[in-house]
């Protein structure tokens, strides 16, 4: 079943409501972590977001719940999910589970990193890669494996429709924008997420005893951050 605008309505005050839950369950589950990490840039971030520590099934099933229903709240048309390899591969099948469960039933699938030369052939296993293609992953970091994925939309003649991942750092990448916005503006694709480092922030803030972590990451984000898409 396609799914449009008008299909995928969802109140701001349950998108607001399952944003924050959405960060209880990292905290919970040990995947959102508190200290000093050093990220990808260099930079010692006083929080740590891993996804691939959703490693069992109930916690994978959870997760998929908050993708399903954070696709389904974002506005994004789409026809198809797509899970680049490898993350992406677990993501977009577990979300297709999981909005069939919600009453939407849409096909997935994902790219092999090399083509299969047996068989039926080429790098795209699943659905057909066809219409709006909405990109399920983890993170962007620098943004390359989601230019590679729209790449490889766009290359079997499918539209990307938009990128859905798990947590928006709103953090700056290499210039003033973060590297979701570049690749917003870049290829004209809207990026959202389950949750973004507001949403941390907030959860934070409601919690007997954390201003401590509050001020570390309000720090942080005053020297990295940028302002909202």
């Amino acid at each position: 079943m396609p799914m449009n605008a008008a299909a995928m309505d969802v109140p701001s005050s349950d998108r607001e409501g399952f944003r924050r839950e959405f960060v209880a369950f990292a905290i919970r589950a040990g995947v959102l972590r508190f200290g000093e990490f050093k990220t990808k840039a260099g930079r010692l971030s006083p929080y740590f977001f891993n996804a691939g520590l959703f490693s069992d099934g109930a916690r994978l099933g959870e997760l998929a719940g908050y993708y399903a229903r954070a696709a389904l709240a974002s506005g994004i048309g789409f026809d198809v999910l797509f899970g680049p390899a490898y993350k992406g591969i677990t993501l977009a099948s577990a979300t297709a589970v999981a909005l069939a469960g919600l009453g939407h039933n849409v096909p997935f699938c994902f790219n092999r990193k090399e083509a299969k030369d047996h068989g039926e052939g080429g790098n795209i296993v699943g659905g057909p890669l066809a219409g709006r293609a909405l990109i399920v992953d983890d993170v962007i970091s620098e943004g390359a494996s989601k230019r590679e994925a729209i790449e490889i939309i766009r290359g079997a003649g499918a539209t990307a429709a938009g990128v859905l991942i798990a947590l928006d750092r709103q953090e700056r990448g290499q210039g003033s924008l973060s590297a979701g916005q570049e690749v917003a503006r870049d290829f004209g694709v809207p990026v959202t997420a389950i949750a973004t480092l507001e949403d941390i922030l907030a959860t934070l803030r409601e919690r007997p005893g954390e201003r401590a972590k509050v001020e570390r990451i309000e720090e942080y984000r005053s020297r990295y951050g940028v302002a909202p898409s």
